[in-house]
């Protein structure tokens, strides 16, 4: 099993004297219940799955129920927490009252599902379980020096056509495992589990909002022409677009506004968490060479891979893209706490780029070749201090 960046974090609260609740959220299959099976069996302790309703009866928000579970319980593991709603009085009752640790899962953050989400203000730390970083297999692989740069490109290969969702990148070399692999995370878990938690009304719908963001990787998009193309009303669609952003299947990056000079755009590039789900989506698994889309794709596949590691470190940065009236253009903007800027142009080989940022900033070029480092710069302090 591929050790997860967030298992240090897990490791680090548990020892600690910390006892906030202690959420971690991300899509499903991307390695949560495996975690906690993990921490379930070094502790010695059950897995709640709020899947199960016997499991949710046990967590009532009544004190003399609540107890039973602390007296039996040193820490308490809670798999797919967005099912239950109701239970953040309980956890609320559990952290106030008994003080314990709990770890709790959830594909859906569930501040977007809990109306009393907001008691548990000051009472929880979160962190993020996503299909797999580079940094995460290339940690776990003992790669000597010199098979570094094939291993490289064969970890960007494998994310821009297949995806990296733990079970489909250890399915190995068959390209049709991978490919069924990821029809069943789309139909039973992506749109099944979205539609499930939010009682949307057309799955239809849903899947065709998604594939028409696939077929416009890279680019601006526009709620107003998707609706129009797919007879929809704009506030459906908008719905259903945050949605997927709240339940880590899109990344939402904006544009990018300053005083100093006009930026032209409102409307924001929508990219995937994984491209083996947008390629799904859009049925095309073709070697890259051969892919039209080949710009845009590697696009989405370092921002993918940015916000991976922003959310696992869980390093404060903002992204968004710039473009001038002009119509020139920065990929990619990250914007830190201190308002200091790096910025980003994604290409698939050195070209010559125009810097065209107007606020001081530090620019990088990212390639096929020298993405790792460069990405793992933008979060060790090289390229700004953040």
């Amino acid at each position: 099993m591929i050790k997860r960046a967030i298992e240090s974090q897990i490791e680090e609260y548990l020892k600690s004297d910390n006892n906030k609740i202690l959420f971690i959220w991300g899509p499903r299959r991307s390695g949560k219940t495996t975690l906690l099976k993990k921490y379930s069996k070094e502790l010695e302790v059950p897995v709640f799955n709020f899947d199960l309703q016997s499991h949710r009866e046990r967590f009532l928000p009544d004190l003399s129920i609540l107890k039973k579970i602390v007296d039996e319980h040193k820490v308490i593991l809670i798999d797919e927490v967005q099912n239950y709603p109701e239970s953040s009085l309980a956890l609320k009752i559990l952290f106030d009252e008994f003080r314990v640790k709990i770890i709790a899962t959830g594909s859906s953050e569930l501040r977007q599902t809990s109306k009393d989400f907001d008691s548990l203000a000051g009472r929880f730390t979160q962190t993020y379980c996503l299909p797999l970083a580079v940094s995460e297999i290339e940690a776990g692989e003992e790669i000597k020096t010199y098979e570094k740069k094939n291993a490289l490109e064969r970890y960007r290969t494998h994310g821009q056509i297949f995806g990296m969702y733990p079970e489909v990148y250890i399915a190995g070399g068959d390209e049709s495992e991978k490919t069924e692999l990821l029809q069943n995370l789309l139909d039973t878990y992506v749109l099944k589990d979205v539609i499930d938690i939010y009682n949307l009304r057309n799955a239809k719908l849903a899947k065709d909002i998604l594939t028409k963001i696939a077929l416009q990787i890279g680019s601006e998009v526009s709620i107003r022409e998707i609706a129009s193309s797919l007879q929809a009303n704009v506030a459906t669609v908008s719905s259903y677009i945050e949605i997927f952003i709240k339940n880590y299947i899109l990344i939402p990056v904006s544009s990018f506004k300053t005083n100093r000079r006009k930026s032209v755009s409102e409307l924001r590039k929508l990219y995937f968490y994984d491209l083996g789900i947008r390629n799904i989506l859009v049925r095309d698994f073709r070697p890259l060479e051969l892919r039209p889309d080949k710009g845009g794709v590697f696009e989405n596949f370092v921002v993918s891979e940015i916000e991976k590691r922003r959310r696992i470190t869980r390093i404060n940065v903002n992204l968004y893209f710039y473009r001038e009236y002009g119509g020139k253009e920065i990929d990619l903007v990250l914007e830190d706490y201190h308002k200091n800027y790096a910025c980003v142009e994604i290409k698939t080989k050195k070209e010559i780029t125009h810097d065209i940022f107007p606020l001081p900033h530090k620019l990088e070029i990212v390639t096929n070749e020298n993405y790792f480092e460069k990405i793992e710069g933008l979060f060790d302090g090289h390229v700004f201090s953040l």
